[in-house]
């Protein structure tokens, strides 16, 4: 009786409750927290919850786990084991939105811990929760194991280490990463996924300070998105419309952050407003974390172009959840504020701050960074190593149920003793004859380790002789240009003379090498600039030159049709690009090679092409010889005419 009494007196204040969370929202029609309390099974709230486009539309994160904690405490009253999990699950995910991810992390190891009792969609909440709380407390050790744990369940196809290597700061590996693992799944007609992964990839040259490269990235991902958005042939949703809002704002905000880094502040800021705008409607943490990156970029921007008051006022916002590398530069831009308007004790301040965060922070990253390389690379080889254990394990059921076998026939036991004698004995003698083997094997690999020697040393002097081969005839081309006045033939003769020398360049790199299969190409790219200077005496020295191009190899057979290729374009700005003036001269000169896939690009911010070039690339020398050899190196070359000067850009394999 009395039971029956307190089940009676729980329903009646759950009741209660609802009755009065419901007046408390009669304010809020339209928002999500309203639809949820009036909603009266726990499945379907946790459906609204989890399927709601912007949960925290009108209410907070904090009017929502106040919620969920009283729903949660009446079902723990009425012992509802699976509407507790359901909210327990809400709980989790609240907790992560708000930034208390030890909360989150406890809430939800708890919920995993009786994993079996969780139904598939229930797994994977938690599992990418835990995902995300991981990457925020900087655990990516046990990040991965949850990766690892998703890929067996079939949430996932792979464990991506991309993201890890962009939060240790490795963003150039990142990059590469991503690009091999994710530009093969995306279709060639899917203008949204390319939207992202051009966005990705021109985020990572952006933060790995390649913003010219990053810029080009971010506009292809800007023009996709705008495919996407205004093909009117596909239906969307409000979810795919909402997203694809947040994306743009997210691109836009990057593209301004591209023009910061370059001190184009006038460009940046309207796209640093407008991103700021749209990502502050989201609740995601990434687009908060944008928001704040975003702000502290714009306040940059005023200050730079002295609006001081814009500066200060963006400076002084109180940011939730802002991290220890965002608070640097907050006390950076203050303590440069406080120098511009001459208030230098508040500087000091801001620059003391920031020597202690960065001290701390120092010693703390050094040491996380390295534990959690060796945590990634071990990881990696941990699964090859269950590979081979797998495999031992199954070579080792196949020699039990052998040895299984051999045991029911014990008329064959002799028989098989027999012949374990004589394999032993075969594998004496297997080993008396390795020794031998091995004795002849190191004499010859000390033969060829001599001829290879040899071999280096001749080609070598083969490198050296073609490069002084080369020399004459530039010297013989030089001679005929002095006996020449005929002023057509003189430039003919200079043109030549430029391309046998970006020829007896590359042999003479190879005879410089140790390594004779391959060029360095930013020394190349220098030596073979200061040569084309010397030949144009009276124009180019004002120009600046920038060079792209470290770390990056190239073998003999591209290396050439390169130089010559480079000599052309950098012989045709020297001589026409900058007529009058060339102090303001720009040339960019851009060369990747990742695995087999490389990219070249060459631009000036000269007087362009003129009008009639498409009707001269049939009459031009240098067009057409630069069209075949980018033909030998199995690609097109694309000429892009801008207001300003002109660009040149081919891919490679």
């Amino acid at each position: 009786m009395m039971h029956n009494l307190k089940k009676i007196v729980s329903i009646l204040c759950c009741v209660l409750v609802l009755n009065v969370s419901a007046q408390s929202t009669q304010n809020d029609e339209g928002s999500t927290l309203t639809e949820f309390q009036n909603t009266n099974v726990p499945q379907d709230r946790f459906d609204v919850f989890f399927n709601a486009v912007n949960r925290y539309n009108v209410n907070s994160a904090y009017d929502w786990l106040d919620t969920i904690k009283v729903y949660l405490s009446n079902a723990q009253k009425l012992k509802d084991t699976a509407a507790i999990q359901l909210y327990k699950l809400m709980q989790t995910q609240v907790y992560n939105d708000l930034g208390e991810y030890d909360k989150s992390t406890a809430l939800a190891k708890e919920l995993y811990s009786a994993k079996d009792s969780l139904d598939s969609t229930s797994k994977k909440i938690v599992l990418n929760v835990l995902d995300d709380n991981y990457a925020n407390l900087q655990l990516y050790d046990k990040q991965i194991e949850i990766r690892k744990e998703k890929r067996e369940l079939g949430f996932t196809e792979n464990v991506a280490f991309y993201d890890i290597y962009s939060n240790l700061g490795l963003h150039r590996k990142a990059r590469n990463q991503y690009i091999m693992e994710v530009k093969p799944t995306i279709a060639d007609n899917d203008s949204y996924g390319l939207a992202i992964y051009h966005s990705k990839v021109g985020n990572y040259l952006r933060l790995d300070n390649s913003a010219p490269t990053a810029l080009s990235e971010l506009k292809k991902a800007k023009a996709y998105l705008d495919v996407f958005i205004n093909d009117i042939s596909k239906q969307k949703t409000e979810e795919q419309l909402f997203e694809s809002d947040l994306l743009k704002a997210e691109i836009e905000g990057n593209i301004g952050k591209c023009h910061v880094q370059l001190n184009e502040y006038e460009e940046a800021i309207p796209l640093l407003e407008k991103s700021i705008e749209i990502l502050s409607s989201s609740s995601k943490k990434a687009h908060k974390s944008e928001v704040i990156e975003n702000t502290l970029n714009l306040s940059d921007a005023n200050l730079q172009l002295e609006r001081f008051s814009e500066a200060k006022k963006n400076l002084d916002i109180d940011f939730e959840n802002i991290s220890i590398l965002q608070n640097i530069k907050r006390n950076s831009l203050l303590a440069a504020y406080y120098d511009k308007v001459e208030s230098f004790k508040n500087a000091a301040m801001y620059y003391k701050r920031n020597e202690r965060i960065k001290d701390s922070l120092n010693k703390k990253q050094s040491s996380l960074i390295k534990q959690q390389l060796v945590t990634i690379v071990a990881n990696e080889d941990l699964v090859n190593s269950q590979r081979l254990i797998d495999e031992q394990k199954r070579i080792n059921e196949l020699a039990r149920s052998e040895m299984k076998a051999k045991d029911e026939r014990i008329n064959l036991v002799f028989i098989s003793l027999i012949f374990t004698l004589l394999g032993f004995a075969g594998l004496v003698y297997a080993y008396l004859k390795s020794i031998k083997n091995q004795r002849l094997i190191a004499e010859q690999k000390h033969i060829i380790e001599n001829a290879l020697v040899e071999k280096d040393s001749l080609l070598k002097e083969i490198h050296h002789r073609v490069k002084n081969n080369l020399q004459m005839v530039s010297s013989l081309l030089s001679l005929q240009t002095k006996n020449t006045r005929s002023k057509s033939a003189i430039e003919a003769l200079e043109e030549g003379k430029s391309r046998v020398k970006a020829m007896a360049l590359i042999h003479q790199k190879l005879y410089q090498n140790d390594d004779l299969s391959v060029i360095e190409m930013q020394g190349y790219i220098e030596s073979l600039i200061n040569s084309v200077q010397s030949v144009y005496k009276k124009g180019g020295h004002n120009i600046s030159i920038t060079i792209d191009a470290e770390g990056t190899e190239l073998d003999i057979d591209r290396a050439i049709p390169f130089g010559l290729i480079l000599n052309e374009l950098v012989s045709n700005s020297f001589k026409y690009a900058f007529p009058e003036n060339d102090e303001n001269g720009k040339i960019y000169i851009h060369l990747r090679k990742n695995g087999d896939q490389g990219y070249f690009e060459y631009t000036d911010n000269g007087i362009g092409l003129p009008e009639d070039t498409e009707e001269r690339t049939h009459s031009s020398m240098g067009i057409r010889l630069m069209n075949r050899l980018v033909n030998q190196l199995q690609s097109k070359l694309n000429i892009d005419k801008a207001s300003e000067g002109v660009r040149f850009w081919f891919n490679f394999n």
